[in-house]
């Protein structure tokens, strides 16, 4: 616990030196200068995310495996699988019509009337294909390889799920030895998440510094009332999911939401939900929730339970048909509310997903997608908000879950297994019981 109060310090103080610098050199430099410092800057920051993406995908299928292999029977797995995407289909269809109300209620865009652009701009995202035909045909693997190699999460999860059955469909030695190779392997990963952790710090840094070193800080001041109402409906979606927590957890709540302080500290600074995604699997094994249903139900989460980006697409699809002048019915906005309900199941969990998203639904609306510029410039301050809520949704509908299926551990109690030393291994190597 130490060691986890000291990283969220330091990643405090290296949000705090990031912002300065940066202002120092926008500042100071001159353009073409600031432009090539924040090139550098953004190659740390870079490859420490890159760190994060090597670990995501062995992670991802280590836990789902052994969550899955470690089930009684498939039927459990259905029974866990059927409440929590239930769980998830409501809280999607909650965090959307709070972006939608708010956004309506504060008129963020309201004012600027800006001219419908030329029919040949372009925001240079690519959003063609991004419908649910393509969505569905997404969904199941080519190759697990390729999947693992791309980080494509849902696809990993479809694997994991084949996979993890049949090994406990496996004679019982059998299965017991592939449980405990998937078990051993998780471990590892999380060994080695550890070590890249510790990087965190540099790697806020440098994001931070490169964002205001290029846009400065006047990039805050002057759409500063689109951030500031979008963080207010995000602190209303706080709120209720707190509440919605309290229905089913009742006094724990609170502890939980303590406990996962650091990873919603690591996804709010990054703006990567990958980066936070191992840190949160120690966190809620802490907490008390079993490693099994962790292992099953977050990764789920990664990729059908995304609260803080549901309520950023309705409110920025809103915001720039207000900006452009462009009416929405509430017909209409009801049915982008559904379109985008299933167009984000599956989106990958990185910087810039919601932004694609956004970008595919425009035309079907009239809305001009070179309005995501308007959204592009300051999309790393909102992206931080939605990425820690969705960390924070998770890991409710997690312990949800685990509440309803008596895999919550009493208060007090954890399920990190302890590690134990090999006497038949030398060089100090170990294992967990």
């Amino acid at each position: 616990m130490k060691s986890s109060n000291q990283l969220t310090r330091w990643i405090m103080y290296s949000m705090i030196a990031g912002i300065v610098v940066g202002y120092l050199c926008n500042r100071y430099l001159t353009p073409e200068a600031a432009k090539g410092l924040a090139s550098y800057f953004g190659l740390a920051s870079d490859s420490f995310l890159r760190l994060i993406k090597m670990i995501v995908a062995p992670l991802v299928f280590a836990t789902l495996v052994s969550g899955i292999a470690g089930m009684d029977d498939t039927k459990s797995i259905g029974r866990i699988g059927a409440k929590a995407i239930g769980w998830f289909v409501v809280a999607s269809l909650l965090s959307l019509t709070i972006g939608l109300t708010f956004v309506n209620l504060t008129h963020p865009g309201v004012g600027l009337n800006l001219p419908m652009p030329a029919a040949d701009a372009a925001t240079g995202l690519k959003t063609s294909g991004l419908n649910l035909k393509d969505f569905v045909a997404s969904v199941f693997p080519k190759s697990a390889i390729e999947a693992m190699a791309n980080n494509s999460i849902l696809q990993i999860l479809v694997f994991a799920v084949f996979f993890g059955v049949a090994v406990g469909k496996l004679p019982r030695d059998s299965a017991s030895t592939m449980k405990h190779w998937a078990d051993e392997l998780m471990q590892v990963m999380l060994h080695v998440t550890n070590a890249v952790m510790l990087l965190a710090p540099i790697g806020i840094f440098a994001a931070l510094a490169s964002t205001v070193t290029v846009q400065s800080l006047g990039v805050l001041l002057t759409y500063g009332k689109l951030i500031g109402f979008f963080y207010v409906a995000l602190l209303a979606l706080w709120a209720i999911l707190a509440i919605a927590g309290f229905a089913v957890l009742k006094q724990r709540t609170i502890p939980l939401i303590r406990s996962i302080r650091e990873p919603m500290m690591i996804a709010f600074s990054t703006a990567s939900s990958e980066a936070a995604y191992p840190k949160l699997i120690e966190r809620l094994q802490a907490f008390g929730i079993k490693k099994r249903l962790v292992g099953f139900v977050l990764p789920l989460g990664y990729s059908f339970n995304l609260d803080g980006s549901m309520v950023f697409q309705a409110f920025a699809a809103v915001f720039i048909a207000q900006a452009f002048g462009v009416e929405m019915s509430l017909g209409q906005q009801i049915t982008m509310m559904l379109v985008l309900m299933v167009s984000s199941k599956g989106m990958a969990a990185v910087p810039r997903g919601s932004l694609v998203v956004v970008a595919a639904i425009l035309p079907m609306f009239g809305l001009p997608e070179t309005g995501m510029l308007l959204i592009m410039a300051i999309d790393q301050f909102l992206d931080m908000g939605r990425t820690a809520t969705n960390v924070l949704g998770n890991s409710i509908a997690t312990a949800v879950v685990a509440k309803w299926e008596g895999e919550l551990l009493p208060e007090g109690t954890s399920d990190e297994a302890p590690v134990e030393v090999r006497p038949d291994l030398d060089l100090g190597a170990a294992r967990t019981a």
